[in-house]
């Protein structure tokens, strides 16, 4: 970035101002190539985002974040409480990956991925300004006094907003309590389910407070990814930034004069009109260079480009570069950190598919019942009592299912003395006895070797400890 005596800049936000209030920003309408990409991304993610709770892939949902009931959903793949070790690696595979891209591409994710910019630059804004009108009648509107226009245009848009926030916080729910849940709610009596309602109320106000107030300071104060890339960014790494060097030269900045040589006058590119700073969603100066409320949104990238073209300059003044591009024409390249994240990354995305493709669909646990001894029966026959618990993670019944004792000569006995069934997604629990004759045992606490059958068909294996008297160690 280019050194400047004036740092002032930095010593508040750009939504602050001199007396500590809020300074409400008002950007211009963007337009341009970029806009045109980050929109048709943004309706993608949108799309994704509104359709991703209610789609479902082997019946099971999409995206499922159940909190209270501890279930969870990736990519349809489901995870239980028993997984949780995967969805912990899960966690840190898109932290890491998240730092890789940042690392690399700088706050990007911010401008083109995050949900907060998608709704409020593609969604909220557009209809501010399909209602109010571009930056200079917002502003205008906004110093009018409270007559039947701004009235009529104030509660349109409060209105919009408050519904597209209700819209919003179903989705947010059906993501936490499952889309098919939602839907049953929604088509009941909303009062039968006071407390899904109540949380319904508290999402709404949150997202309109979110999207029609707090706006662009989610970014700029409340997230903390914000601040995150201060310390993941370098000389290397792409961001939004401006060409100074091109900009500036040695004469500085200057109004663009017809049929002038700049160049040859040693006046720099920018001309000094101010439309970077007029179109930028979080009210700064690009050209101060990189700073926090940057979230890399190409607005004024198109807007530079046009200007640039309007006046027969170049385009490219505001560009994606790294700083060692600009100062030292440096290409990119892959730094030592950028390989050891890669490197990280490659081998939590191996362990995280291996162990997936390791897990079972059936989970069985069978632990000795606390606090009972051993029982010793005619014929040398010791009997010992257990609860089982048996976790079905598919989307079918799993019928007719038993267990068979493998490591010891002996009989598993259910106390409902017939098979049983686990249910979709559910689990199956009860009680058993396990006999064994004293002279199979080797031990006061021998480990026995189950399996679990669907039917003849082998579903799972587990383990458990047989206590038996300790003369027949």
């Amino acid at each position: 970035m280019k050194k400047t005596n004036n740092e002032t800049f930095r010593d508040s936000i750009g939504t602050i101002n001199a007396e500590g209030k809020r300074s409400w920003v008002f950007p211009k309408k963007p337009s341009g190539k970029y806009y045109k990409y980050r929109s048709l991304v943004s309706y993608f993610l949108l799309a994704f985002l509104l359709s991703a709770p209610f789609v479902k892939i082997n019946g099971n949902q999409f995206l499922l974040f159940n909190v209270l009931e501890r279930k969870f959903n990736i990519f349809s793949f489901p995870f239980w409480p028993q997984d949780f070790h995967l969805l912990v690696i899960s966690m840190i595979v898109g932290v890491v990956f998240v730092i890789l891209f940042t690392v690399i591409f700088g706050r990007i994710f911010c401008g083109w991925i995050c949900p907060q910019t998608i709704f409020l630059e593609m969604v909220f804004r557009k209809i501010e300004y399909w209602i109010d009108g571009d930056r200079g009648k917002q502003i205008r509107l906004d110093k009018q006094p409270w007559n039947a226009e701004k009235i009529r245009k104030r509660l349109l848009k409060w209105f919009i907003f408050f519904v597209i926030s209700f819209l919003i916080a179903n989705v947010f729910l059906a993501y936490l309590i499952g889309g098919d849940t939602l839907i049953t709610y929604i088509t009941g009596n909303p009062l039968d389910n006071s407390k899904t309602l109540i949380s319904l109320t508290i999402f709404t106000a949150v997202f309109y407070f979110v999207f029609a107030w707090f706006r662009e300071q989610v970014c700029i104060i409340a997230c903390p990814y914000g601040r995150l890339q201060g310390v993941l960014l370098d000389n290397k790494t792409i961001n939004v930034a401006y060409d100074y060097k091109r900009g500036e030269r040695e004469e500085g900045r200057s109004k663009f004069k017809k049929n002038e040589d700049r160049k040859a006058l040693g006046k720099g590119d920018c001309i000094d009109c101010k439309q970077c700073v007029v179109v930028c969603p979080t009210g700064i100066d690009i050209r101060n260079g990189t700073q926090l409320e940057c979230v890399n949104c190409t607005a004024c990238i198109d807007e530079c480009d046009h200007i640039m073209e309007s006046v027969g300059l170049p385009k490219g003044l505001i560009r994606y570069a790294s700083e060692d591009a600009i100062a030292k024409k440096k290409p990119f390249e892959f730094s030592a950190r950028i390989k050891g994240y890669s490197s990280v990354l490659l081998i939590l995305v191996g362990v995280l598919i291996g162990m997936l493709f390791l897990r079972n669909d059936v989970e069985a646990t069978i632990l000795r019942l606390p606090g009972q001894l051993y029982q010793q029966k005619e014929n040398n026959i010791i009997s010992n009592v257990y609860t089982y618990k048996v976790i079905n993670k598919t989307t079918k019944d799993i019928l007719d299912v038993s267990y068979k004792l493998v490591s010891h000569k002996g009989v598993i006995k259910l106390v409902s003395n017939h098979n049983f069934t686990i249910p979709k997604q559910g689990l199956a629990e009860g009680t058993l006895f396990i006999e064994l004759p004293s002279a199979a045992l080797k031990s006061d606490k021998d480990q026995l070797k189950i399996e679990v059958y669907s039917g003849n068909r082998l579903i799972e294996t587990t383990t458990t400890n047989f206590l038996g008297p300790r003369s027949y160690k």
